[in-house]
């Protein structure tokens, strides 16, 4: 047996990147659902903040490997390389077909109770680049990547919110700093 190592984490992260700027996402599509979400609690939010915090979230090892995972799986089925009956479920985005979300949702839990419910909110309202996503126009099949981006999107949110909360509270900034430390632990 030879002696594998292990993926650098640059590695996985710039390949999580390169796979969302391949797919259409860019991080300012993002971070624009996170300042909708997040704009009515503060006065002083600016979109430099929401970018801040989408690429704070893709720093994070859990989000890198959903993201690769269900961008892999959606690329198969877009090449028709999946078995069936898992390659139409796929290629269709079975109504009833509960993995893509699981997969989403478990990657929402590093950032608490209001990651998940913005989640759920997202998943269900599909907004901005979600809704583009989810569209099924064209031959690209995103039924991973649509929750996934929800998912990045809740998580961010979250993160936001609780960064907004610490700068209100007059957190000193290395108290903020190893709050975001531990955090992207994971």
């Amino acid at each position: 047996m030879t002696n594998k190592q292990p993926v650098h984490c640059h590695v996985v992260e710039n390949a999580a990147r390169q796979l969302l700027t391949e797919r259409g996402v860019s991080i300012e599509s993002i971070a624009k659902i996170v300042y909708d979400l997040q704009v009515k609690y503060t006065d002083s939010l600016d979109m430099k903040d929401c970018i801040d915090s989408v690429n704070a979230v893709l720093e994070k090892r859990e989000i890198q490997h959903a993201l690769l995972v269900g961008i892999e799986l959606d690329k198969l089925a877009e090449q028709k390389k999946l078995s069936e009956p898992l390659q139409s479920i796929v290629e269709m985005d079975e109504g009833l077909f509960g993995v893509d979300e699981t997969i989403a949702i478990g990657s929402v839990f590093g950032y608490g109770s209001i990651a998940v419910t913005t989640f759920g909110f997202l998943d269900k309202e599909k907004v901005g680049i979600i809704k583009e996503l989810d569209s099924k126009e064209g031959s690209h099949v995103h039924t991973f990547l649509d929750d996934l981006v929800a998912s990045v999107a809740a998580n961010a949110s979250s993160r936001l919110a609780h960064r907004i909360r610490d700068r209100e509270e007059k957190l000193r900034q290395d108290e903020i700093d190893r709050k975001d430390e531990e955090e992207r632990i994971g």
